[in-house]
Order: C-alpha cells, then sequence, then structure tokens
C-alpha cells in the first residue's frame, strides 16, 4: 500500500486453555521466539513480548492489512502446534477463546514494553484475573464477567 502512514499499537493479552498454568520457564522464551517468528511472517513488527505460565502479552506496530482477530488466529494456531509437536506441555497444550487487544499511542511505547517485561514481578501481586479486569475497566470495555471469565 503505497504512501500509507500509520501507527497502530496493539497490546495483546491472551490466555492458555482454562488459564493453566502450564507454559514452564523452561520454554516459556522459546515460545515467545516463536511468537515473535509468527508475527514477523505475517509483516507485523514486534514491540514486546513476554507473560508467566498462564499468558503471554504481545505488543506489536500492527499493519493496516491486518486485523487483529487475523493476527490472533495465526500466532495461536502456529503457536499450540508447535508446543504439542515438541511435546513441551503435559497432555493437549491449547490457547482460550478470544484475547484482548488494546491501542496505545507512540508515547506510551516505553511504558507498556517496561510493563510486558516485568510480568514475572507483576504477577508476584496481582492475578491474571485482575490483570485481565484492570485493562477492561481502563479502556472502558463493556463486558460481562460470565463470559470473560467463564472458566475459571
Amino acid at each position: 500500500m503505497a504512501n500509507t502512514y500509520t501507527q497502530i499499537r496493539i497490546h495483546f493479552v491472551f490466555a492458555v486453555k482454562d488459564r493453566t498454568s502450564v507454559i514452564a520457564p523452561t520454554w516459556r522464551d522459546d515460545l515467545h521466539r516463536y511468537i515473535t517468528g509468527v508475527a514477523k511472517e505475517q509483516r507485523q513488527r514486534v514491540l514486546a513480548i513476554g507473560g508467566v505460565s498462564d499468558h503471554v502479552h504481545l505488543f506489536v506496530g500492527l499493519t493496516p492489512t491486518m486485523a487483529p482477530s487475523t493476527l490472533m488466529a495465526h500466532v495461536k494456531r502456529a503457536s499450540s502446534t508447535w508446543v504439542n509437536e515438541n511435546k513441551l506441555s503435559m497432555g493437549h497444550f491449547g490457547w482460550q477463546e478470544g484475547f484482548g487487544a488494546f491501542s496505545y499511542a507512540a508515547s506510551q511505547t516505553d511504558a507498556v514494553v517496561r510493563y510486558i517485561m516485568e510480568q514475572e514481578e507483576h504477577h508476584k501481586t496481582h492475578t491474571f484475573r485482575e490483570e485481565f479486569e484492570t485493562f477492561l475497566t481502563r479502556f472502558g470495555i463493556a463486558h460481562d464477567e460470565k463470559y470473560v471469565f467463564h472458566d475459571i
């Protein structure tokens, strides 16, 4: 798309199916590198990736030709297949249906990157549920808890 200039920064948050804590520290960095590769294959610019045992944060510079749901479909499908083919998780590994996607201005990039890179520290005092509810509230996203957290 010649002569198209955009600044679309999206912070994705997605969880392991049933929000189980199965992403082990021994392979978490490999998973993050794999997800980064998938996003780059889709021509997206990865600004940061991080997470803990039950969810991942992915911050990208999204191109205007890629829908957020399309990127997440690629990332989740490819990464769950990779985890299962490499037998990294006991039993079948999968991602929870859906995701969170939150947009940020360029001036907020450093703060978002720092937040994502400090996930382990953050989750010593906050649960994933508390974190996700905070995002929904902060961004004014109407939601029904029975659907957002139906499996907890």
